[in-house]
């Protein structure tokens, strides 16, 4: 018997997840049944173990259903952006091999017409009607309610990345054990893999990343509760935290950054006592930031580092950042190796890239020679991330490496002078990035967005220099500062450096990192 037939026999009228705030709300039984007909379906239509399933959905309440489904029978399930374009969505459906892709009217709206129609596969539209595609609840009406689904291994995702570096890469799993990240640890950093029926998880991201997916999938096979925001809003997000009770959640620091600006009297008027384990990772958190939070929800952040390739993670707690402020922990599983430009492992407090032994081998798909460059000949693997190891084994990250300005043959890790801008009172984001310059190659200018953009001023800007110029070497700071509207970041916090830069270099001319 699956877990979601126990949780179903169990509890079936309890709630296995809900929406919020439309409310909808959605029981074991009815999810129980209506993803074991979409399971049947697909075999219906052909699917066999280790095929694949790509689904195109704004945060939709049948969203998980489907994936339940791939994962009842041995499928991969490949989540995409809605944000993607059609070439983008056109190119992942076909590298990952899908054999059917779900979409609705809005994700398909958002598509220039004919996108889809030409590819080999099978198309399934949850809501609405378009020639050439499935009607879903047509669909799973073919098959009686009374189905049986034939014993097969879990199936699992097949997940992209985001793609901030150059265009997305996949990163499949062998099936057996692919789910194994959440099991439970005897490890106190890491109490929140600990799910069980009474956990009651808020998901507030878009649900096609590759966080979402695996931690509303892993409360559920555990018979929790996932309360899903259809989009982050910070009051929203308190409310629900007192209004269900939840007691795991997960955040990006921008989302920390958007919580905290609420007034104080807003902040005040939840009762939050029920959160037990407030975990966030994606993207770097300010130190300011992260103390903030902590003095106001307590020693309950857990952080951890970790990517989609699952080759080695750290973690730790608040009390273990309260004494290594700036960490991302010390090895969950995985040892952490930092490594020099020659390839030689480099002394504890020096910076280099992150590798890390130990961990679970991987592959990008389709692509063997992005495989061999995340390895180094002892078979370790980064994920293209700069840092250094203190005295206590703890690991800080200074940048990604795809992000490194090379000015005058210096290297340069702008994540630095960012951290030190980030703390101006006038500052809302920032992003420093290498630009041309003709005899040193390139040099470093800082991209502001400000609070007020009224403030904007060659003033403003000579604050900004002397501020990094007291914190750190002048060589790592700005020459420049350019005011911006917006910066572009993904819906997880990860800024698009590359759209930044790209502003700057002439495409023909363009250094490349």
């Amino acid at each position: 018997m699956s877990s979601i037939e126990h949780h179903a026999q169990q509890t079936p009228d309890r709630v296995a997840y809900r929406m919020v705030p439309s409310g909808q709300a959605v029981t074991w039984r009815e999810l129980e049944l209506r993803s074991r007909k979409c399971a049947a379906a697909l075999l219906a239509s052909g699917h066999r173990v280790g095929d694949g399933i790509a689904v195109l959905l704004e945060n939709h309440v049948r969203y998980f259903e489907i994936l339940l489904a791939a994962h009842r029978i041995g499928l991969y399930y490949t989540t995409i952006s809605r944000h993607l374009k059609a070439d983008e969505v056109r190119y992942i459906i076909s590298d990952c091999n899908a054999r059917s892709v779900f979409c609705s009217a809005q994700t398909l709206g958002d598509l220039e017409p004919g996108a889809l129609e030409s590819m080999p596969v099978s198309r399934i539209l949850l809501d609405g009607e378009q020639a050439g595609f499935a009607k879903y609840e047509a669909w799973l009406d073919q098959i009686p309610d009374d189905v049986e689904l034939p014993p097969t291994p879990e199936g699992t995702d097949f997940s992209y990345s985001s793609g901030t570096t150059g265009r997305p890469k996949g990163i499949k799993r062998p099936l057996a054990g692919a789910n194994s990240f959440f099991n439970a640890s005897p490890d106190a950093r890491t109490r929140w893999k600990d799910l069980d029926s009474g956990s009651v998880y808020l998901s507030t991201a878009p649900f096609y990343h590759t966080a979402p997916v695996r931690w509303n999938m892993a409360v559920l096979r555990a018979g929790g509760t996932c309360v899903l925001m259809e989009k982050f809003d910070p009051v929203v997000a308190l409310e629900a935290i007192e209004h269900y009770g939840i007691t795991h959640v997960q955040m990006v620091p921008t989302m920390f950054v958007r919580l905290l600006r609420l007034d104080e009297s807003e902040r005040k008027r939840f009762d939050l006592s029920s959160l037990r384990f407030a975990i966030h990772a994606a993207a770097p958190c300010p130190v300011p930031v992260k103390q903030a939070m902590i003095e106001w929800w307590g020693p309950i952040l857990y952080e951890y580092y970790s990517g989609t390739e699952l080759v080695g993670r750290t973690s730790l707690s608040s009390e273990e950042w309260l004494a290594h402020k700036g960490s991302v922990g010390k090895p969950e599983f995985g040892q952490v190796h930092i490594v020099g430009e020659n390839g030689e492992e480099l002394e504890q407090g020096e910076t280099g890239i992150v590798y890390f032994s130990g961990g679970s081998p991987f592959t990008y798909h389709n692509d063997p020679e992005k495989t061999r460059q995340a390895y180094n000949e002892r078979g370790w693997a980064t994920y293209g991330d700069i840092g250094h190891v203190d005295a206590d084994g703890f690991l800080y990250l200074t940048d990604r490496l795809a992000n490194t300005i090379v000015s005058g043959g210096v290297n340069i890790y702008p994540q630095e002078a960012e951290n030190i801008l980030q703390m101006h009172e006038a500052v809302a984001d920032v992003a420093v990035v290498g630009v041309p310059n003709a005899e040193f190659g390139e040099e470093v200018k800082a991209v502001v967005q400000l609070h007020d953009a009224s403030r904007a001023s060659d003033a403003l800007a000579q604050d900004l220099i002397a501020l990094c110029r007291s914190r750190i070497s002048a060589i790592k700071c700005p020459r420049t500062v350019d005011f911006v509207q917006a910066l572009p970041r993904t819906e997880t916090g990860k800024l698009l450096k590359r759209a930044v830069k790209a502003a700057y270099w002439p495409t023909e001319n363009r250094i490349a990192h």
